[in-house]
């Protein structure tokens, strides 16, 4: 009787156990691409929240240039995403803002 009460219990145990894994075994993958995709003059963020710019890269190591001619050594592990150029967002924005009379958006 014990056991038939527990049973489901250890099912949806089971279950979510699985899905947890897999979902981090898909990040962990997902960062490890990210890794290998690194190249020089890519835009990137840390896990620190700094933002750089790709200029060498070795094995474990990435420099970044911060600002002009300061470039610091950081483990690629600490990269966190990669920075896609938003220029058209950009754009977009400046047309909605000439566009209004008064300076503000519409909603």
């Amino acid at each position: 009787m014990d056991l038939v009460i527990f049973l489901p219990l250890l099912i949806i145990m089971g279950a979510f156990m699985f899905f947890a894994s897999r979902r981090q075994k898909k990040a962990m993958q997902a960062t490890i691409d990210l890794h290998n995709s690194l190249k020089i003059g890519d835009r990137i963020h840390t896990t620190s929240g700094l933002q750089g710019t790709i200029t060498r890269i070795t094995d474990d190591y990435i420099d970044l240039e911060i600002a002009p001619g300061v470039v610091t050594t950081w483990m690629k592990l600490a990269v966190r995403d990669r920075i896609e150029s938003d220029v058209d967002e950009g754009n977009d924005e400046l047309t909605e803002h000439t566009n209004d009379t008064d300076g503000y958006k519409n909603d």
